[in-house]
């Protein structure tokens, strides 16, 4: 899963890229930080021919670590103790994709550190490489789908709070939302051109939802045997939806909960599990290794909230008005619960995990579902009771974000499953943006105090 493609094979990826699309100088080679934002550099495409060949990619360490607007936090030894050394990066196969939201001809490529002769072990990326490796060894291939949410809002802000996006047909409002048909067609050039961007990078984006929040939409992914795979498609459709749509006049955010009267955006993740000779292990036994896995998917879902919700904004949609759980909670066929199993025959049984929030890390979202189902097929427990049998059956998770870290930090489990460094670097990440965050008096508490 992380072996390092052939230098040929790269050459000739970039010389094949180059031929197709002689206009393009530039390419940015681009990696998902712990936030998930990308950073990286744009390279002159003749050089990207250069390290397709074997000459190094390397970039700061410390790029990994940055908080949720830019800046370094003191983390361990790490950012302002360690002289901010350089880490190898290398290029992803198959990633090299033309770029239709930029204002001049480029390409973008994915790099990471996994794989390479010193993987970072808190990249994002990699710490789901390792997981996928653990599994590959007991023989155990995952196929997941990603399902995101998504707000379009208006491109100017007012008095810094966004507004609802206008009919482009009319110059309506779309302050009545819906699930009507009809708000697809309204917003068909945006949402098209989307999709038509997604794949161009290789995402398989299929399905069009319009859903219930003012502006808000949904696009799914098809499934996939590939677990970087699939949550790259996820980083890179996030990245391309925000250019499409600013191309078209709007800002596209996958913010949990932009708006308090309406639902959340939410990130739902379909897992099944597969052996060497493809049977679906979560069917077998009379389905007891599904429910085996989603007892330990529940049982460490409160020391991954972190992740699940990787924000001060992300807890504010749990417990809301619609389908956005309040405890770790499992149903069949139920979308008010975490852990949701979709009817389907045994050869396509799988979890849907609903809980994670549409702007978290989906390489760390991915890598906390499989540790979690990991866990229970060992642990070989049965679940709570379903939703379905009991409304009031769940487990507490935390509501914020200082007691999820305090939740996840020394957590044996997942300190094994995700890896004691990450945890210890992610902790911190996280703590120190929420003190960020919490460092400004917002209007609410004058008018309150003053």
């Amino acid at each position: 899963m992380t072996t390092t493609t052939s230098f040929p094979d790269l050459l000739s990826e970039v010389r094949a890229f180059r031929a197709q699309y002689p206009e393009v100088r530039y390419v940015d080679l681009i990696s998902l930080d712990i936030p998930g934002h990308f950073y990286g550099k744009r390279y002159p495409v003749e050089m990207l021919e250069k390290v397709a060949a074997g000459s190094p990619l390397k970039i700061p360490q410390n790029c990994v670590l940055l908080g949720v607007q830019g800046g370094l936090h003191p983390i361990g030894d790490y950012c302002f103790n360690d002289g901010d050394p350089d880490a190898p990066r290398r290029l992803i196969p198959g990633t090299l994709k033309p770029v239709r939201w930029e204002g001049q001809p480029l390409g973008q490529m994915l790099i990471s550190s996994d794989g390479t002769e010193a993987p970072i072990e808190f990249e994002p990326r990699e710490v789901l490489a390792q997981v996928l490796k653990r599994l590959e060894r007991r023989g155990i291939r995952p196929v997941v789908a990603f399902e995101l949410e998504f707000y379009l809002f208006d491109r100017k802000l007012q008095d810094g709070l966004p507004q609802f996006p206008r009919d482009p047909l009319c110059d309506d409002e779309d302050d009545q939302p819906n699930m009507h048909i009809e708000r697809l067609s309204r917003f068909s050039g945006v949402l098209h051109e989307t999709v038509e961007a997604a794949r161009e990078q290789g995402v398989d984006a299929n399905v069009i939802t319009a859903e219930l929040g003012p502006g808000q939409f949904e696009i799914n992914f098809g499934h996939c045997d590939d677990g970087l795979r699939a949550a790259d498609w996820a980083a890179l459709f996030c990245r391309s939806t925000r250019g499409v749509a600013l191309k078209h006049g709007y800002r596209a955010s996958f913010m949990s909960k932009p708006y308090l009267h309406a639902p959340g955006s939410g990130m739902h993740v379909h897992v099944s599990l597969y052996d060497a000779a493809g049977n679906n292990l979560l069917a077998a036994d009379e389905q007891r290794p599904l429910r085996h896995a989603v007892a330990g998917c529940l049982e460490l879902l409160p020391h991954c909230m972190p992740i699940f919700a990787a924000n001060h904004n992300a807890f504010r949609r749990y417990g809301a008005m619609v389908n956005a759980a309040s405890r770790a909670s499992w149903g069949f066929e139920d979308r008010d619960a975490c852990i949701r199993i979709p009817e389907s025959d045994g050869r396509n049984l799988r979890i849907e995990h609903r809980l994670a929030g549409a702007d978290a890390n989906p390489y760390l979202v991915l890598a906390a579902i499989l540790t979690g189902m990991e866990h229970g097929l060992d642990a070989g427990r049965e679940p709570i009771a379903p939703l379905n049998d009991n409304r009031q059956s769940g487990i507490d998770f935390p509501q914020d974000m200082l007691s999820a870290v305090a939740a996840m930090q020394d957590h044996p489990q997942v300190q094994a499953g995700l890896g004691a460094e990450f945890v210890m670097v992610y902790c911190e990440n996280k703590r120190q943006d929420h003190l960020a965050f919490m460092q400004e008096i917002n209007a609410r508490e004058y008018r309150w105090f003053l």
